[in-house]
């Protein structure tokens, strides 16, 4: 069986991968090791500039190297650009990841005597490291908490990425047994993830954390668009708790690792890509970021609005829309594969409407009644309390396949679609809803 090779690359390497002649630029984002990458084809360089902000003071000291962008471009000349557009509407700079160590310094020191919880992506590892060293400084020790926190902690102080000595660790099994003034736990869930660790913990039904007086939990994340709701609610379970919940809307605690205008503007006059094409964010974002591009000087005919999804053709004439390909999410369920449109819409209509089963037993040639209808319901009504209604749907059943038998009609998947119908009929009739009618006719 063939197996995907993991392959470690470096900063500024270039390789050959299949066809692709690439060149791997170092940008900072919020996660360590980002890269963009030059493409080096027949109809010139291909930038793709990934997710990047241009921090100059970054956690690692790892920053994007403009320099080599700019020697690309005068070098070869950069035909195409794509560029994040995540915050192509925010207006200046993203501040440095530094500036969120400077605000849990000062949060981690006004709360002496409190146990903190940290919540932050798993990912986001400049950000634990961070934390821990807030935490170390005021004298406390670190626990994660979380498996996606767990396993990214340890790989990266494996690979020598996330610096936290193993005198400043504790099992989290062990939290109980330490003061909470001496004690930091780094928690998953900063999106209010239903069944993350924080979510748990607000909930109550964390099984290694029980939140209540005298915890400060900090939410080191903006809630991503969608996801307001969910954060919301775990805030407020916490609250009810009795912690103290300090989140982006109170205190700096968190910084975007996305370039903002005055950053996007800088990498197009450096680039100076003579086509451009706005990538990763809603069409919104998109479109502000193709304007920006116009406003630093490539043309409008150059500039592509381009959706998940389509394809796009560089040629000596130019650049231009020649198909789209089928593009968005793959649902896969269990070991069995991906979930076509006809499954994912009836698992939508079972979910918001329920199911009706009606099982009845005819006499396969007169198409006579002999046993039933017996009315099954999940999710339409509660049938103990609802028995009138149910008895008058058996009534409208019984009729239609009187009047089906009357027409002649004794073959089974006739009756079906009699009963699938008197049903929905009835059913809209009466409840205004459409649940999935499924006919079960037996031969008696």
């Amino acid at each position: 069986m063939d197996r995907t090779r993991l392959v470690a690359v470096e900063d500024g390497e270039r390789r050959r991968i299949g066809p692709f002649d690439i060149e791997l630029v170092p940008v900072t984002h919020s996660v360590p090791h980002g890269f963009a990458t030059a493409f080096y084809t027949p109809q010139g360089v291909v930038l793709h500039s990934g997710d990047f902000k241009l921090d100059l003071t970054p956690v690692d000291g790892r920053t994007t190297d403009l320099a080599r962008i700019g020697a690309i471009a005068d070098e070869h000349g950069i035909r195409l650009l794509l560029s994040d557009s995540t915050n192509a509407e925010e207006a200046g700079h993203a501040a440095s990841e530094r500036s969120v160590g400077r605000v849990l310094r000062d949060l981690f020191q006004a709360h002496t005597g409190k146990r903190i919880i940290c919540a932050c992506f798993a990912s986001h590892l400049h950000r634990i490291q961070q934390i821990a060293d807030a935490a170390v400084a005021s004298g406390r020790v670190v626990a994660t908490l979380g498996r996606s926190m767990g396993k990214n902690v340890a790989l990266a102080r494996e690979m020598g990425i996330l610096h936290i000595a193993e005198d400043a660790l504790v099992d989290i099994e062990k939290v109980d047994g330490v003061d909470p003034g001496r004690m930091c736990v780094i928690s998953t869930g900063s999106q209010g993830e239903p069944m993350s660790a924080l979510a748990l913990m607000a909930a109550g039904e964390n099984k290694w954390l029980r939140v209540g007086e005298g915890d400060v939990v900090i939410i080191s994340a903006h809630a991503i668009p969608g996801n307001e709701y969910d954060v919301n609610k775990v805030i407020d379970g916490l609250y009810r708790l009795g912690a103290e919940v300090v989140h982006s809307g109170l205190a700096d605690v968190h910084v975007t690792g996305h370039a903002m205008r005055e950053e996007l503007k800088t990498v197009l006059s450096v680039a100076r890509p003579e086509f451009f094409i706005p990538v990763h964010g809603e069409f919104r974002h998109l479109t502000h970021h193709a304007r920006l591009a116009m406003e630093m000087g490539v043309l409008p005919a150059n500039v592509l609005l381009a959706e998940d999804g389509d394809v796009v053709e560089l040629t000596d004439k130019g650049i231009e829309f020649v198909e789209s390909v089928p593009a968005g999410f793959l649902y896969v369920d269990g070991i069995v594969g991906d979930v076509g449109h006809g499954v994912l819409r009836d698992r939508r209509v079972l979910a918001e409407e329920g199911v009706i089963v009606v099982v009845v037993a005819v006499d396969a040639q007169s198409g006579e009644v002999l046993t039933g209808p017996e009315i099954i319901t999940r999710g339409w009504v509660y049938a103990p309390e609802a028995e009138e209604l149910l008895a008058e749907a058996r009534q409208r059943v019984v009729e239609s396949l009187e009047e089906a038998a009357q027409e002649g009609a004794t073959d089974f998947e006739t009756l079906k679609r009699h009963v699938r119908q008197a049903v929905g009929r009835f059913v809209s009739e009466r409840t205004k809803r459409r649940p999935m009618i499924v006919p079960v006719v037996m031969e008696a």
